[in-house]
């Protein structure tokens, strides 16, 4: 194959690649670490061991109840859940962007400030390293399409 070509196939490939896909890989990789061994492997086993069913005991751990919150735990379910949650919304914005080319100004300003309080907090973490460079280039590449559709990127 010649070079232009290849930069032919590989503009076509990244034409096909949405902000949702890249979400999409972003949550996988995060729930890939939530069950890591690295990560929170021994609490996911203990999860598998109860079938996922009643991991925690919700309420009852509330120091309100006389309850013990299992921390551990509740930090490895927020983790893995947080990872299974940016799936869907990979979806959704996947499709908002196949069909209308662009997705809402107010949505891709407030995901830049979530990150960025993400960030801020836990400086040393995929929030930085993956989602900070995603939402920048989201907001950046929205702003792009919203010109050449003629859509007032606010």
């Amino acid at each position: 194959m010649e070079y232009k070509q290849i930069k032919i196939t590989t503009m076509k490939i990244f034409k096909k690649i949405t902000n949702g896909i890249l979400l999409i890989v972003i949550a996988i990789l995060h729930t890939r670490l939530a069950i890591s061994q690295e990560g929170g492997g021994k609490q996911f086993l203990n999860a598998a061991k109860k079938c996922f069913f009643k991991i925690s005991g919700g309420i009852d751990e509330l120091p309100i109840t006389q309850g013990k919150t299992d921390l551990e735990m509740l930090t490895f379910f927020w983790f893995f859940y947080f990872g299974l949650l940016l799936i869907p919304i990979g979806l959704l914005i996947h499709s908002v962007e196949k069909n209308k080319g662009v997705l809402p100004y107010s949505f891709t300003v407030s995901y830049l400030i979530f990150v960025l309080i993400g960030s801020y907090m836990i400086p040393n973490s995929g929030m930085t390293i993956l989602m900070l460079p995603h939402a920048i280039y989201m907001l950046t590449i929205n702003c792009i399409r919203s010109r050449k559709a003629k859509i007032k990127c606010k």
